[in-house]
This record gives C-alpha cells, structure tokens and sequence, in this order.
C-alpha cells in the first residue's frame, strides 16, 4: 500500500527550528522525524512512499540522494578506513517517489497532485509527516475496511496544557475545564483514503 507524505508546508509551528528547513526535516536524534515517520510504515511493510514536496524540497532530496545508512546500522570499517561493509540496512527496500507540489498549496492541493501516482491503489496512506505515534496501524485498516467509508484518520487526546472557560452574556465565568478531562480530540494526522477521494476534492479545497 502506498504512502502518501505531505512534506512541503512551511512548518510554522516549529518555526524556530525550520525556518530554514521543512518542518519533517527537523532532527529526532541523528534522523529527520520524516526518517522516523517513514520508518513508521515500513515496520507494518509499506516501504513505496510519495513525497510532496514544496518549501524546502531540495533539503529532502539532497537528504536521500546522500543517505548514509552507517548513521543507524552496524557496520564494519578496515583497510585503514577504506574498506566499509555495511552489516544492516533500513532503506534498501524503500521506493521513495519525489514530486513537486508547490510552496503555498494546501493539503486538499498536495494530495490532489500526486493523484497520478496513487491510481490503481483501492486504498493508501497518508500522513502529515511532522509527527510521531504508536498507533496500531495493522487494526487502523482492518477497521476502515470494514467501515467502508472514504476516509478514515486516527484522532488523539491533544498534548496541551490549558482550560476551557465558559462565560455567560454577561461574561461571569460559568465553569472552567482543564482540557485532559473535555471530551476533546484533534486529528491526529494518520490518514487511510480510498481512490474515490479525490471525487471530493474540489479545486482550491483543503483535505478537511
């Protein structure tokens, strides 16, 4: 199943880290949280992956076209240096497809350009590839599946410290809610879509 990456925004809620970079390529350890999202997928055997690329497209592709893979593998190093062979490897079964989709195209436009390179697909992936999670992805699909909806995406808890106030017309505080006990979730950003998608996807529209 393909995997569809929007990695082209201009990462403003990171912007102190990428202001120069995409937000994806911001580091988690000696890898991009694009590296760990990817990894993500290939862990439940979805390794064909689409890139939309935009701001910073050539840090992404000059990323992969110099991938060096002894950063996160065992390998073995003689003749003084010269000699490398590489004990593991995490992308040699990767099939990465690079694909342009502008600087200031929203999502809706993103997943819309890179149609062409999803047909055939009944159902694929996507993600906003600026964050991480332990979601099942294996009971994700068994569920849409069984759903048969167009579209289905995993929903979290949101990671924020903050209150919900709730005043009357005459602004006196009515109550006050701390959000982990509201009944609130956000999206999360793990998407599973069927082709038929892209009939709902009109010129200009974002994907929610």
């Amino acid at each position: 199943m393909k995997v569809v990456l929007f990695c082209g925004g201009l990462g403003m809620r990171l912007r102190e880290y990428s202001e120069h970079i995409p937000k994806p390529m911001v580091p988690i350890g000696y890898r991009p949280i694009l590296w760990h999202v990817m990894k993500y997928y290939a862990h439940y055997g979805h390794t064909d992956f689409v890139l939309c690329l935009g701001f910073g497209a050539d840090v992404i592709k000059n990323y992969f076209l110099t991938y060096n893979e002894c950063l996160s593998n065992d390998f073995v190093l003689s003749g003084g240096g010269k000699d490398l062979e590489l004990l593991n490897s995490d992308i040699h079964d990767w099939r990465i497809t690079f694909v342009d989709t502008g600087t200031t195209s929203n999502i809706g436009q993103r997943l819309k350009a890179v149609e062409k390179h999803v047909a055939g697909e009944e159902m694929f992936l996507a993600n906003y590839a600026d964050g991480l999670t332990d979601l099942p992805l294996d009971a994700q699909l068994a569920d849409f599946q069984r759903c048969g909806k167009i579209a289905s995406f995993a929903c979290v808890r949101p990671n924020l410290s903050m209150h919900f106030v709730a005043a009357g017309a005459d602004g006196v505080v009515q109550s006050i809610t701390d959000v982990h006990q509201a009944n609130l979730r956000i999206n999360g950003g793990y998407f599973a879509l069927r082709q038929s998608i892209f009939e709902h996807i009109k010129p200009g529209e974002e994907l929610l």
